[in-house]
């Protein structure tokens, strides 16, 4: 695993990037998260990820448990510490972290024809992610940020949107995810158009735009790298289960 390098200039935002999960989950998320001694992790509803600190002890990895839940799964990403033996490892892949760099070339932009999408299509989101498999997304996953979409013949066909928000020491991030374009509609530069759009509001809130993908999804690094995107750091995305018998969360 390697970390990052200095990203515009800025130490403090290689830490909140560094430590995507917990900066957000613990700073603008916190409302969308529970936290139980130096363990975090976001309401099942909304997002399955977590953090423990960069050396858990055995006291950290129950609280990760209890958080979880009995039948619950923790994503963790970054430098992933390796579980107790009693955790169950689902998962466990390569992954890549872009970003669009304050002075780099990725030029961003408002798209005329996106809407912004709320509680309300949210049935309609979760059956384009089930069609076109860009990863996770939860009842309350919206809640996360802003989300855009494209409607053809009043039918959702594309979207992306906002999930993780680091923030911290006077500057903030905000990760591009649940990009995805129906079958139907590819080829048309739907995607590429709505990252630039959740992009383009991240910079207008004076945040650094960044993204994640698995470092086999050779085809949308490329096509992250071709708007200028840049590659950070490589990474992992770790699918746990804790150990049966792990206390129920309720009245945390």
């Amino acid at each position: 695993m390697t970390g990052g390098s200095e990203l515009s200039g800025s130490t403090d935002l290689d830490a909140l990037l560094d430590r995507a999960v917990w900066h957000a989950a613990t700073g603008p998320h916190a409302h969308l998260a529970r936290r139980r001694g130096r363990v975090v992790a976001y309401e099942p509803d909304v997002a399955a990820f977590g953090a423990l600190p960069p050396d858990p002890t055995p006291g950290d990895w129950r609280d990760a448990a209890t958080l979880v839940g009995p039948g619950g799964v923790l994503v963790l990403t970054g430098d992933v510490p390796t579980p107790p033996g009693d955790w169950g490892v689902v998962v466990d892949i390569p992954g890549v972290q872009l970003v669009a760099d304050d002075d780099g070339p990725v030029v961003t932009a408002a798209d005329p024809e996106a809407v912004r999408l709320g509680p309300d299509d949210v049935e309609e989101m979760t059956d384009l992610v089930r069609r076109t498999e860009p990863g996770p997304f939860l009842p309350r996953t919206v809640q996360m940020g802003t989300y855009l979409g494209v409607r053809r013949s009043g039918r959702l066909v594309a979207m992306a949107g906002e999930r993780l928000h680091p923030a911290g020491g006077g500057r903030g991030a905000t990760e591009i995810s649940a990009v995805c374009t129906d079958a139907a509609w590819r080829g048309q530069g739907l995607g590429r158009r709505l990252v630039l759009a959740v992009a383009h509001g991240t910079r207008q809130r004076g945040e650094l735009p960044f993204l994640h993908a698995s470092a086999s999804n050779t085809g949308a690094i490329g096509l992250y790298e071709h708007l200028g995107f840049r590659l950070r750091r490589t990474t992992r995305f770790a699918v746990l289960t804790p150990p049966q018998g792990a206390e129920t969360p309720d009245g945390l």
